[in-house]
């Protein structure tokens, strides 16, 4: 099949004239962040030099004048902002409590329905599950991790490859695992890593993505897999930053390696322990990709996300894909705040 530049000439313009506005754009702001800030900075360095050469006390710098200039640089990031981000957020609040073709006022209904549906109250069930479970044993790993390849031979290249996974995108780690769960039928070889383990043992090829609630958990391994690394760093760093003086005073007085983890070093990254698992929880709460790609949200495994975007762009339902939508933001609001307040308390401390 030939490929027709005239009929596929109005997407290269299109591209064309993108990729000038990028440019102009990003260009534009580059050069208001060198030019601006150098043109006032002669201005002012000329006015030292006047001031010096008169004897005149020096110019103070105009605070009011300060604030426009820094707004002047927030204004694009404010726009930004609000373009993407608040007017798609109220939007989305006004649909909530639209039908689905988004025409007539339904009020509270589509929230009825999130909750008495029972399709729905099991996806809630599953996110809840994976919020719960996510978080906590990535944490863990990532604990481990950190304090088995502390100071060890080879921690550099062991760190490497427990981070590793957080290189790969989510739909790349869904591929990878969907081979190590992959099934053919009794009696045929198994190219799934997991049923050749179990046919080795004498047992019976399954296909675990097919049977819940073990789908759900099987799932929630990759989520693991992925985010463990992450938790491994952050922690890791976190115990090398205990002060030494603290290691070796408790050295001293006998302590022994268990007392050392529960009395010294969990205290010690208790900030860096909450940062991980808000992290993990934010990001749990948004999962999407893994359900997507493993399973398309089938045989009880779809989550609020995946739910949303079912119900919002493949069943037409706007007002319904809102509502999930609207409540995975509320449910996202208490952690955020509780970072904050904790953020704060690490200042004040």
């Amino acid at each position: 099949m030939e490929f027709d530049f005239a009929a596929e000439s109005p997407k290269f313009f299109m591209l064309m004239w993108g990729l000038i506005a990028f440019v102009a754009v990003v260009g534009g702001l580059l050069l208001l962040l060198d030019v601006v800030p150098a043109w006032f900075a002669r201005r002012r360095e000329a006015q030292l030099v006047a001031a010096a050469a008169s004897g005149a006390p020096l110019p103070r710098r105009r605070k009011p004048r300060e604030g426009v200039f820094a707004l002047f640089f927030l204004l694009p990031t404010v726009l930004l902002l609000a373009i993407g981000l608040v007017i798609p957020a109220i939007r989305t609040t006004l649909l909530s409590f639209m039908d689905g073709n988004s025409n007539e006022w339904v009020g509270l209904a589509n929230y009825g329905w999130m909750f008495s549906e029972d399709s729905i109250v099991r996806v809630l069930l599953n996110t809840l599950v994976w919020v719960l479970l996510v978080p906590l044993v990535a944490t863990t790993f990532g604990l481990l991790y950190a304090v088995m390849v502390d100071k060890a031979r080879f921690e550099a290249v062991a760190k490497s490859l427990i981070f590793l996974p957080m290189a790969i995108s989510f739909v790349g780690a869904s591929i990878i695992w969907k081979f190590v769960y992959a099934y053919r039928g009794d009696g045929q070889e198994q190219i799934g890593l997991l049923n050749q383990i179990v046919v080795s043992l004498g047992g019976e090829p399954k296909q675990w993505l097919l049977e819940s609630p073990l789908n759900t958990l099987l799932l929630i391994v990759i989520m693991v897999w992925i985010q463990a690394g992450f938790a491994m760093v952050v922690l890791s760093a976190a115990i090398k930053a205990i002060p030494a003086d603290i290691v070796e005073a408790a050295r001293l007085d006998g302590v022994t390696p268990w007392q050392m983890f529960w009395q010294i070093t969990m205290p010690s990254i208790r900030p860096a322990l909450i940062v991980v698992v808000v992290t993990l929880s934010i990001a749990t709460l948004k999962v999407f990709d893994i359900v997507r790609t493993s399973t398309n949200g089938n045989y009880d495994t779809s989550v609020i996300a995946n739910e949303m975007y079912n119900q919002a762009f493949r069943y037409g339902q706007n007002g319904q894909g809102s509502a999930l939508a609207v409540f995975l933001f509320v449910l996202v609001i208490p952690i955020v705040i509780y970072q904050i307040r904790n953020i704060r308390q690490q200042r004040e401390g």
